[in-house]
């Protein structure tokens, strides 16, 4: 393995981020290749994690833009103070004075939202458009420009241009397919729940003083839960909270009376709950 790859895998480990061979590649490269990377999975795979880690080992901030049904560009790119610019254009005029109307489309009156700040910021902060398959296709069009060549044209005045482009990360976790033209933009990885060794490793790194015993146990149990017919399959998130819960109830004792009291933690639907107790637990505890 290239030894900045391997460097980075421990650097993110160091920020309590476990990432395999394949995932520290990509993300090394577009790092390099100045290229947007687009992380796709299920959901609670830990790709929100991911930025967030990338943030804390470059020392620099975190912009997150949440995607949703009909976010727009007002929203996501920029926006102007409308109530501002009619002030001024009001006072302006109503002057005896002036006789030509204000620039009203200044810095003054600019709303920078989250890609045009990600654009402006310095140092490069990284960008998480988190959840793009919730968004409109409407919206992956508005993102083209930004993702080709990190700018935004804002009619009124130009192009922004980022001196330094920021680290793009966008997360799906495939509700619908993306098209082709923003995935043909980004570097691709697809993110998947882990292997029973490395979430028992991502929760002993969580919860530093649950029993090794009991990380296998819990990244067991989970495991066959992500394997049912669950509305919610549990992420790795309800996993570290389970084994919290565990540690702190029972110092690290998991038995099937921890576990069903305490299955609020891995399971967030009634359904899924009656699921799991009409089997008696058996989810949990039967290979």
């Amino acid at each position: 393995m290239d030894d900045r790859v391997e460097k980075l895998r421990k650097n993110l480990h160091d920020a309590n981020y476990v990432a395999d061979e394949g995932l520290a590649t990509v993300l090394h490269l577009a790092h390099r290749l100045n290229r947007p990377l687009l992380l796709e999975g299920p959901a609670g795979v830990g790709k929100t994690a991911l930025a967030k880690a990338v943030s804390t080992i470059r020392e620099v901030e975190l912009i997150r833009l949440q995607c949703y049904e009909g976010l727009d560009a007002a929203h996501a790119l920029y926006d102007w103070d409308y109530p501002k610019q009619l002030l001024l254009t009001r006072a302006t005029l109503s002057d005896e004075a002036g006789e030509t109307a204000p620039d009203i489309y200044t810095d003054t009156f600019l709303i920078e939202r989250p890609l045009l700040r990600a654009l402006k910021t310095t140092p490069a902060p990284v960008l998480l458009i988190d959840e793009v398959d919730r968004a409109d296709e409407e919206f992956e069009a508005l993102l083209l420009e930004f993702l080709s060549e990190f700018q935004i044209t804002i009619p009124e005045r130009g192009s922004f241009r980022a001196e330094v482009p920021p680290t793009v990360i966008l997360t799906s976790n495939r509700t619908r397919d993306l098209s082709d033209a923003l995935r043909r933009r980004c570097l691709y990885y697809w993110v998947d729940y882990p292997d029973v060794e490395q979430e028992a490793a991502i929760i002993a790194l969580h919860v530093a003083d649950v029993a090794p015993t009991v990380t296998r146990q819990i990244a067991r149990g989970v495991r066959r839960l992500r394997k049912a017919s669950l509305l919610k399959p549990p992420g790795l998130a309800e996993s570290i909270d389970w084994a919290r819960a565990v540690t702190d109830l029972t110092a690290g004792e998991l038995d099937e009376t921890v576990s069903r009291l305490t299955l609020g933690c891995l399971l967030k639907t009634q359904e899924d709950m009656e699921l799991v107790r009409g089997k008696g637990l058996a989810l949990l505890w039967n290979a």
